[in-house]
């Protein structure tokens, strides 16, 4: 159990997923995959989108510019990993 914990806190993807799905999402059941089109589709407003920055800003340390705060780069959970990877650096 501890290491599942230890898995999805070294996972960018994983935290990002799980964010999403219980601070973003309506409901934490309702489906979500790495690619859903978060706001595209309507799942995430301005207020989340920027509920989201936050979250990347302090968990990985990294600064949003505004022009990267756009469906280019925070649209999927998988959009949202590269870019953080990208952002540092990986």
């Amino acid at each position: 159990m501890d290491a599942q914990a230890t898995s999805s806190d070294s996972d960018p993807k994983a935290r990002i997923r799980d964010f999403i799905r219980t601070e973003i999402l309506e409901s934490p059941d309702e489906a979500l995959d790495d690619s859903t089109p978060l706001i595209s589709d309507g799942i995430m407003n301005s207020l989340s989108t920027l509920k989201l920055v936050s979250f990347l800003e302090e968990s990985f340390d990294i600064q949003l510019a505004a022009h990267e705060i756009s469906v280019e780069y925070l649209d999927s959970v998988d959009q949202i990993a590269e870019f953080v990877a990208e952002k540092q650096g990986a």
